[in-house]
């Protein structure tokens, strides 16, 4: 978009600008939770604090049914009109915190690793300044916030939060996942896929045994499970649209306790990862058709535990342009990007089974750092500015999509 047409933009004097008072208390707010992180289904404390900071600003938060985590509506629903949603995820990784900063972690072998500190405070900032424009009678449409418990655990809290009623009355919905490779100022944008699908997988093998020596009168386990390590994902490149991305990667092989016995049992464990929707859909009966395929053919007996994680984050295409004019108006064109689709997962992904949605690359890099970081790490940090970003850019795509609708 050039710089010409920005002004054209509706909605180009937009309000719900931070002031500064409310920056300094995000900042504040997002390093109170980098310093007590608290893993999936167990964010009591976290819960508690966005619930009191709601509540104080004029709106009534309710904690979700499994305990933890929280929705929180703003503006008038009438029933009819569907509301705009805004997702933040609340928990921490089971990783010890190892940057050296006055709000490091102060619970061990707990991090806020992966962002999502960030995450909650922007959508709480934006609550705070959709609640006063609400007041205001400038708020054009119905909000719902939505603070979801245990985005790290398989298949994700997202499940559980949609089957107690976070979507009712929801009709879009919208969020924002840090990334140390972009600049704070800038967002990551992408129509179409942005995260992969991501499942568990676990087989095991089993045999008669037998010696070494004599490996033609028993199944070589060993074999065979080296065999369904390296030809059952070249199998599946042959049985699945190569466009699909469609790749078994093994993280665990164990078998044997003596170099001359051929074992009776072995256990293989990795991850499934896939690009599409179509391909992550059949993923589970082609995985199960290679392994068995395999292991026939070698004379084992394989158990297959084929764990769902999560499919991946298509980015409806409406709404990723939302998040496009937003930014622009708030901070430019220029404070934009094309991201690459990424091969990790995110839980996200099951609120698009329901509504169409976006998710936007919140850059967390300090302009000018050369130091290459990545998420679930623990040396992870955010440059702060990230916080105004994503609470600008949530406001103003509510305001916007109001307009427009």
């Amino acid at each position: 978009m050039s710089r010409e047409s920005e002004a054209d933009l509706p909605g180009g004097a937009l309000p719900g600008v931070l002031s500064e008072s409310l920056r300094a208390e995000l900042i504040a707010f997002r390093r109170d939770l980098h310093m007590h992180p608290e893993l999936g289904n167990q964010e009591f404390r976290t819960t508690a604090a966005l619930k009191a900071r709601l509540e104080e600003a004029g709106l009534e938060p309710r904690v979700l049914t499994v305990g933890t985590g929280l929705i929180c509506d703003i503006g008038t629903w009438d029933g009819v009109r569907p509301r705009l949603a805004i997702r933040a995820d609340i928990d921490a990784l089971p990783i010890p915190d190892t940057k050296t900063v006055p709000y490091r972690s102060t619970v061990p072998d707990r991090a806020h690793a992966c962002g999502h500190d960030v995450h909650t405070t922007t959508v709480l900032g934006a609550g705070i300044v959709l609640a006063e424009l609400d007041r205001q009678g400038l708020l054009p449409q119905p909000v719902r916030l939505i603070f979801q418990p245990a985005e790290e655990v398989l298949p994700g809290g997202a499940p559980d939060a949609i089957e107690s009623g976070v979507l009712e009355g929801v009709g879009k919905i919208i969020a924002v996942h840090c990334d140390p490779r972009v600049d704070a100022g800038v967002i990551g944008l992408r129509p179409g896929p942005i995260t992969s699908a991501c499942d568990r997988l676990e087989v095991t093998l089993d045999g008669p045994g037998g010696h070494t020596a004599r490996p033609h009168l028993t199944t070589d386990l060993v074999t065979a499970a080296s065999k369904v390590v390296t030809e059952v994902p070249a199998l599946l490149a042959r049985r699945v649209d190569a466009r699909s991305g469609l790749a078994v990667t093994w993280g665990r092989i164990e078998a044997g306790h003596a170099c001359n016995v051929i074992p009776q049992h072995a256990e293989l464990s990795g991850t499934v990862r896939c690009l599409d929707l179509p391909g992550w859909r059949a993923a589970p009966d082609l995985v199960h058709a290679a392994i068995d395929e395999i292991a026939t053919l070698h004379r084992a007996k394989s158990q297959i535990n084929y764990i769902r994680g999560v499919p991946p984050v298509v980015n409806d295409p409406v709404l990723t342009e939302l998040l496009r004019d937003a930014q622009t108006v708030r901070r430019g064109s220029y404070a934009i990007e094309d991201t690459e689709q990424s091969l990790g997962g995110e839980d996200f992904s099951w609120y698009l089974e329901h509504v169409p949605g976006a998710m936007a690359r919140l850059g967390v890099r300090t302009p000018g750092d050369t130091t290459r970081h990545d998420l679930h790490r623990g040396d992870f940090d955010a440059d702060e500015l990230a916080i105004e970003v994503g609470v600008e850019l949530f406001t103003a795509a509510a305001l916007l999509d109001g307009e427009r609708a």
